[in-house]
């Protein structure tokens, strides 16, 4: 178990790091490429789309490829991927690149939660959940400061080759210790839902674009946002209504949100995402823009919130095993609202000492908030439907923070808008911070939904399942 697990989270820091390193590059990327903020804010938006179109298909390519061949497949093509992006020639090609790094990671995080779950065979699910979260961690710890190194010593296209080793020792470490699972040659081939496919995946991508144009006065009353909202909705419903009707797998079991705890883990999640990748977006901008600080200072600034999220890693796994996913939930989703809420009031003057101390208390909160619900989407499934709630909860983590890096860029725009001294521009970035305090604050009576006591009967349940299959 721990063998696979340190083999997994070598290759997921690469996917991780990649994030959170270009996060804190946005300001440099705009200058280096000479490209508008509005553009270069798809580096990171096109890539979590594009990690969203291919999360769907892990479970199909897991059943044709077995783990082991996709896990090193996914790797060698996000390999491929940051090594066009560091040879990108303008916005465009970066962003196309990063398109394709996007795709390799859609794959791999759901696809590590997985055979991590089955490996643990139902139990302790809590503390499975604080393996898995372990590059989500270090991500926010190491990933800005490096990239801040990296911006300070080095060229900008420096930011993607960093991802070279990770990929190519995650490749040689799956290639040893994870088990050859390929299925039998006589095993039925799992067919791949190309209608499915062809409705969800371009629904969602056109949703999010929707909400990106959203600018200027006019707001949602224009074609170019209207068009993509409605043509996402009615593609998206379309989804719902063929998976629902299917006698055979659909791309995405959607049935599975008839269980409660997959519904409200899914809902807590997308607004989880929205929380953290929305404020990740922020946070950088709001150290580089108005206290002047270069790539490295903003890295430097938020390494709290990474060091938080560590460590309140493995308290949460055991209260999520403990007193179950509910009340754990309940409390990170308030204090995470609440230690936002200091940014909310920031100036060009405000302390440091206090604002990193909200970001410590932020970081704290934000990792319990990923586990617990992350956790209760499993609790009573049967062992076959432990691939589709993986994929049903890293789809809700990965639109949520796509939806969040959209919405807040737009309303930091706006609220931007014609701001040029440094008190203007921090009162543009409290109204985007009070936004994020409110979607977040959203998500806390929700928590009431997720289960409220460990289950160990259904850990059981999928043990003796797992035990059933192997046999």
């Amino acid at each position: 178990m721990w063998r696979m697990a340190i083999t997994l989270i070598v290759g997921a820091l690469a996917v991780v790091f990649d994030t959170t390193i270009v996060s804190v590059a946005l300001n440099d990327l705009a200058r280096e490429l000479d490209a508008p903020l509005a553009t270069i804010q798809w580096v990171s938006t096109g890539y979590l789309l594009a990690v969203f179109v291919t999360i769907p298909l892990a479970g199909w390519a897991q059943s044709r490829l077995g783990g082991r061949y996709l896990w090193i497949a996914a790797l060698v093509v996000f390999l491929l991927g940051s090594v066009l992006s560091a040879l990108a020639w303008n916005a465009p090609s970066l962003i196309a690149f990063r398109v394709v790094q996007g795709g390799a990671g859609g794959m791999m995080m759901p696809l590590m939660a997985t055979l991590l779950m089955r490996a643990a065979q139902g139990r302790n699910i809590g503390k499975v959940m604080a393996i898995i979260t372990v590059p989500t961690a270090l991500g926010p710890i190491l990933g800005p400061v490096l990239g801040g190194l990296i911006l300070h010593l080095a060229d900008w296209r420096w930011l993607f080759f960093v991802n070279i080793p990770f990929c190519v020792i995650g490749a040689w470490l799956a290639w040893r210790n994870l088990p050859d699972d390929r299925p039998a040659p006589d095993r039925p081939r799992a067919r791949l839902d190309t209608v499915g496919l062809l409705l969800l995946c371009p629904g969602f991508a056109a949703l999010v674009h929707g909400l990106s144009q959203v600018e200027g006065s006019a707001g949602f009353a224009t074609a170019k946002v209207l068009v993509p909202l409605v043509g996402g909705l009615v593609l998206v419903g379309g989804f719902t209504a063929w998976a629902l009707t299917r006698t055979t797998a659909a791309l995405v079991n959607v049935r599975l949100f008839r269980h409660r705890a997959v519904a409200s883990s899914a809902t807590l999640l997308l607004l989880g995402g929205i929380s953290l990748y929305g404020s990740m977006m922020l946070l950088p901008l709001y150290f580089q823009q108005v206290r002047g600080e270069d790539a490295l200072g903003a890295g430097l600034l938020l390494i709290p919130q990474g060091v938080g999220a560590l460590l309140a890693r493995g308290l949460a796994g055991t209260y999520t095993d403990r007193i179950g996913p509910r009340g754990v939930a309940f409390a990170a989703f308030a204090l995470v609202a609440a230690a936002t809420v200091p940014f909310a009031f920031v100036t060009a003057d405000t302390s440091e000492a206090l604002l990193m101390a909200a970001l410590f208390v932020r970081g704290i909160a934000l990792g319990a908030a990923m586990i617990a619900p992350m956790g209760a989407a499993y609790v009573g499934l049967e062992h076959g439907e432990i691939p589709d709630a993986s994929i049903i909860t890293r789809v809700a983590q990965q639109l949520g923070g796509a939806v969040g890096i959209a919405v807040l860029a737009v309303i930091l725009q706006h609220s931007t808008g014609g701001a040029h001294t440094p008190g203007a521009l921090a009162d543009g970035f409290g109204t985007a911070f009070w936004w994020s305090v409110a979607l977040t604050a959203v998500a806390v009576p929700l928590c009431l939904l997720l289960p409220s006591l460990p289950e160990p009967a259904a850990s059981d349940d999928a043990a003796t399942a797992e035990a059933a299959a192997e046999a």
